[in-house]
C-alpha cells in the first residue's frame, strides 16, 4: 500500500500534464472555437448528397379543391349563359299598345321604389360579365394556390442549388419542379414566426411559395441556414 501511494502522486501529475497539453491554447483577441464553429457550419450547409429539407403531400386536398373550383366555374358559366340568353328586354313590349314601356318595379313599398328593366343590354351584359368574372376568379385562385403550395424542397449536393416542387391534383410527382441557385431563394422570417404557412420567395416570381406548417421539416438546422435564411433578392 505504501508503494502504491508513492507512485500515485507522480502518475497523477503526469496524467494532468498530458491532459492539459491537449487543450488548445487561447490566442489573445481570438477564441480557439471560432474557426471550428465556422468550419462546421460551413460544411453542414454543403451536404455530400441530396438532402430533402421539406416534404408534404396534399394530393387528396387539391383534388377536392380542383373539383370544387371546376364545379364553381361550370355553375357561373351556366348562369352567365342564362343571363345572356334568358333575360328579355321588357322595355319594347308596349311600344304600340301602351304609351309607357312595361318595366318591373323594385323597392320597399311606401318608402322608395324604382323601375328596373333587367332585360336591357346594360343589365344583361353586366350580369353575364359578372358571372364569368366570379367563376374565372374562383378557378384562378384554385390554380394559383395549387401552383404556389410546395410539396418538397431538396437541397442538392454541394449546397448551391435547390429544387422546389409544387402540389398537383394528379399527385406530388406530377407537380411543377424548379431548380434554382440557393442565392435566389430567401425566407423573410423564421419558420417558427408563422402560424400556418412559411412564405418562401424565389427570385423571378411575383408571389410567394407556401410551405404548410403541417409538413415535415426533415433537417431543421440545415433548413434554417440554407433555404430558411434571409437573403436580399
Amino acid at each position: 500500500m505504501g508503494f502504491e501511494r508513492l507512485l500515485y502522486g507522480p502518475l497523477r501529475r503526469h496524467s494532468t500534464r498530458f491532459i492539459l497539453g491537449n487543450v488548445p491554447l487561447k490566442v489573445p483577441g481570438k477564441s480557439p472555437l471560432i474557426g471550428l464553429t465556422v468550419r462546421r457550419s460551413f460544411c453542414s450547409s454543403q451536404p455530400s448528397r441530396d438532402v430533402t429539407l421539406f416534404e408534404h403531400d396534399r394530393t387528396r386536398f387539391f383534388r377536392l379543391l380542383s373539383a370544387f373550383c371546376g364545379g364553381q366555374l361550370l355553375f357561373w358559366t351556366y348562369l352567365a349563359q342564362f343571363a345572356f340568353t334568358g333575360l328579355r328586354d321588357t322595355g319594347r313590349a308596349g311600344d304600340k299598345g301602351s304609351p309607357k314601356a312595361a318595366t318591373s318595379t323594385t323597392g320597399l313599398a311606401g318608402f322608395w321604389s324604382f323601375e328596373m328593366n333587367l332585360g336591357s343590354n346594360r343589365w344583361r351584359y353586366g350580369f353575364t360579365v359578372g358571372c364569368l368574372a366570379i367563376g374565372a376568379g374562383i378557378a384562378g385562385f384554385g390554380v394559383l394556390f395549387c401552383r404556389r403550395s410546395v410539396s418538397k424542397v431538396v437541397l442538392h449536393q454541394g449546397g448551391r442549388t435547390v429544387t422546389v416542387c409544387t402540389q398537383s391534383p394528379l399527385g406530388a410527382a406530377r407537380g411543377r419542379r424548379m431548380t434554382v441557385p440557393l442565392s435566389q431563394v430567401a425566407c423573410h422570417g423564421h419558420r417558427q414566426e408563422y402560424p400556418s404557412f412559411i412564405p418562401l420567395q424565389v427570385k423571378g416570381h411575383k408571389f410567394y411559395f407556401l410551405l404548410d406548417k403541417e409538413g415535415t421539416v426533415t433537417n431543421a438546422r440545415l433548413f434554417d441556414v440554407t433555404v430558411g435564411a434571409y437573403r436580399p433578392l
